[in-house]
């Protein structure tokens, strides 16, 4: 009969999700994922199956997290265009922590189907979400009534990935919340 499990696999996730975020794949081994998880390199293989199984549901987990959290405030501000601002606000207050979502396609692009098929449903619902509030305040008139909602949505998610990067970059506090405002502005 199998041992059962000694460890929260939750917590061990949300360990390599966070390993994997500083190092991403590449940079990361297997002896620094499970001195992070707490667990013994044989409960890795035998619990997630390997370092790219465990890599896929890190990034599952987290790009599931970063979208239920930017809903949450793009949904929970009185108008849309607050909403917005809220979630761009809620990118620079957390831009200094990798991201792991913009790291995997910065390590692997498009070329890995895995990947693609972990990303699309975390990708399918904050787009959706960002049309619906795009749509909104462009009807409420807080946005140009020539923008193009489908156009918006793409440069908001660019902006998005450009103020993560630009804080790993050294970018501080007041450049990255410029960006934030630049990034309305151009939706005017």
């Amino acid at each position: 009969m199998a041992r059962p499990k000694e460890f929260d696999i939750d917590v061990a996730l949300d360990a390599a999700v966070e390993v994997f975020r500083e190092h991403g794949f590449a940079g990361t081994s297997a002896q620094m994922l499970t001195a992070a998880m707490r667990i013994g390199k044989q409960s890795l293989y035998d619990t997630f199956g390997g370092k790219w199984q465990l890599y896929c549901a890190a990034l599952e987990k987290y790009g599931a997290g970063e979208t239920r959290a930017h809903i949450e405030k793009l949904q929970g501000s009185p108008t849309a265009l607050e909403g917005l601002e809220q979630m761009l606000e809620r990118v620079v207050l957390e831009a200094r922590r990798p991201c792991l979502g913009v790291g995997s396609i910065n390590e692997f692009s498009d070329h890995e189907d895995a990947l693609i098929k972990v990303r699309r449903p975390a990708g399918r619902s904050l787009r959706a979400a960002l049309l619906r509030t795009i749509r909104e305040a462009k009807q409420a008139g807080d946005l140009a009534a020539d923008l193009d909602p489908k156009h918006a949505v793409a440069f908001v998610l660019a902006n998005v990935a450009g103020i993560r990067i630009a804080a790993r970059g050294g970018a501080d506090p007041d450049e990255l919340r410029a960006l934030a405002r630049l990034a309305i502005k151009a939706l005017k």
